[in-house]
């Protein structure tokens, strides 16, 4: 089932479009990455679902209903550009975020509590937003997303001014709130960040969309038949069927050869031409990261 369901969606500024009919469906409980480069349109699609603009043209819909204005409630949203009030004190300004969200003040103390004990920052609580760092203030702010346990998170640029320490408690947290039934959109330019965390992907560009799925068969889809082989002694020659595309000199007589497997042939065949022409120790197939994945697609569209 998908939570939301986007369908040839379009927004124009003046005579640039910002978005050229753009469909996607977001499964219930996914983590779902939306990516590309700077000026692609995902803070505008982003900025549709939120109802802070509205599409020129297009559909969408949440729990099989039009996008509304109760829907609203049912989603948490970090922008990249942060939005705290500066001169409040945190404990006061998350508890008047979270009533603004519905949550009564009693329900608002307690999961404000609770997330200050899960962080350890009980003692920010009379400190004035201002005089935090810019991690801290991230700390925050995450907290007020996810507060009204939304149904719907929406996180840009969720890791910006975080150290190495807290991009890992927050990772741990995003994945805590998908197994508890929350549905994430991930938009980010941090492809590692992608590859530990989502289990679908969509990438824009150029205000289109130019790949969507799961991360999984979009994988499966860009892989290479490339094997990289460690083994002993050269491959003084290869078998009909298969290319050497590099040789890197190990120590103690090894060598790691990456090898391709073409005119249909498989790799229980190559393995079995390797085995009788050298002493094999590894056999894996190269399977492509999202970053390369990433850069290939938006690179080869650029070129058409």
């Amino acid at each position: 089932m998908n939570i939301l369901t986007a369908d040839n969606i379009q927004k124009s500024y003046g005579d640039f479009k910002a978005l050229k009919d753009i469909s996607l469906s977001i499964p219930e409980g996914s983590i779902f990455g939306l990516l590309g480069p700077n000026g692609a349109g995902k803070t505008t699609f982003i900025r549709i679902i939120t109802q802070i603009i509205a599409a020129d043209q297009g559909s969408i819909f949440m729990n099989n209903e039009p996008l509304n204005i109760k829907h609203i409630q049912e989603i948490g949203y970090l922008p990249e550009e942060r939005g705290l009030y500066k001169k409040m004190k945190v404990g006061e300004h998350l508890l008047y975020l979270a009533q603004l969200k519905g949550l009564s003040k009693s329900e608002s103390l307690d999961r404000i509590k609770m997330w200050f004990r899960k962080f350890e920052i009980a003692g920010w609580w009379g400190k004035k937003v201002e005089d935090l760092s810019k991690g801290m203030q991230q700390k925050i702010q995450f907290i007020a997303t996810v507060l009204h346990n939304p149904r719907l998170i929406i996180l840009d640029e969720p890791f910006s001014g975080f150290d190495p320490i807290n991009v890992n408690i927050i990772k741990d947290e995003i994945l805590n709130l998908a197994v508890e039934g929350s549905t994430i959109i991930f938009s980010t330019h941090r492809m590692e960040s992608v590859e530990e965390l989502c289990d679908h992907i969509a990438l824009i560009n150029k205000s289109e969309m130019i790949l969507e799925g799961s991360k999984k068969q979009i994988k499966e889809n860009n892989k290479s038949n490339t094997f990289d082989v460690e083994h002993k002694f050269v491959i003084d020659e290869i078998d009909e069927g298969f290319e050497i595309q590099s040789r890197n000199e190990l120590e103690d007589g090894f060598y790691r050869t990456s090898i391709k497997i073409v005119n249909g042939r498989g790799p229980n065949e190559l393995l079995k031409s390797l085995i009788e022409k050298v002493e094999v120790h590894s056999f894996v197939e190269k399977i492509p990261s999202m970053n390369e994945i990433f850069i290939s697609t938006v690179q080869g569209g650029e070129n058409e």
